[in-house]
């Protein structure tokens, strides 16, 4: 059975990188976990800084929904006031804690110091690292979700090339590299 892994609202911004996470998530890789505190979150960002209109960012964020109906945890807010990371991250903390996730992905890593994550048994990785993990582990399954984000491209098509591209720039070029020594494409 594949872990659970909570998604923070920095890692979920930029369209090529949710897109290969959730692919690799619906490889059974690992099961990703949001709050509806990150998804509020992310549809302000994707309006005020990606320049999206509401409608395209809420359509975004429902396709994630209907394609992880159970992705959402619920009820965690009772712990929110007993997580000692950044302030305005400790609902992220309480989430992932509620929702059983070991890992807690986010580009935001001094925001959840040692001591703060360490008692409740979760591992912060930035998304770089958690993805070569996931190479690491299912580098079969990487290559499904990858080839089936290429065959989603069509305006532009990608090729695997571009789309490492488009991978490292937003954020994770470790995995790109090392994604580019393996014959997927």
């Amino acid at each position: 059975m594949s872990f659970p892994a909570f998604i923070d609202t920095c890692a979920l911004y930029s369209a090529t990188l949710t897109d290969t996470l959730l692919r690799i998530a619906e490889e059974r890789a690992f099961r990703p976990h949001w709050s509806a505190g990150v998804m509020t979150e992310l549809a302000s960002v994707l309006v005020r800084e990606a320049g999206l209109k509401r409608e395209q960012a809420a359509r975004r964020i429902a396709q994630m929904q209907r394609a992880f109906p159970a992705a959402e945890v619920i009820e965690y807010e009772p712990l929110i006031e007993v997580m000692s990371c950044d302030q305005k991250d400790r609902h992220v903390l309480a989430a992932a804690v509620h929702g059983g996730c070991e890992v807690l992905v986010t580009f935001n890593l001094k925001d959840f110091p040692p001591e703060s994550t360490e008692p409740f048994h979760v591992t912060v990785v930035s998304p770089d690292a958690f993805l070569l993990d996931q190479l690491d582990l299912y580098p079969a399954k990487v290559g499904r979700a990858l080839l089936a984000q290429l065959t989603a491209a069509k305006r532009p098509p990608l090729t695997m090339g571009q789309l490492l591209g488009r991978l490292a720039r937003a954020g994770v070029p470790g995995f790109a590299a090392e994604t580019r020594r393996h014959e997927f494409a």
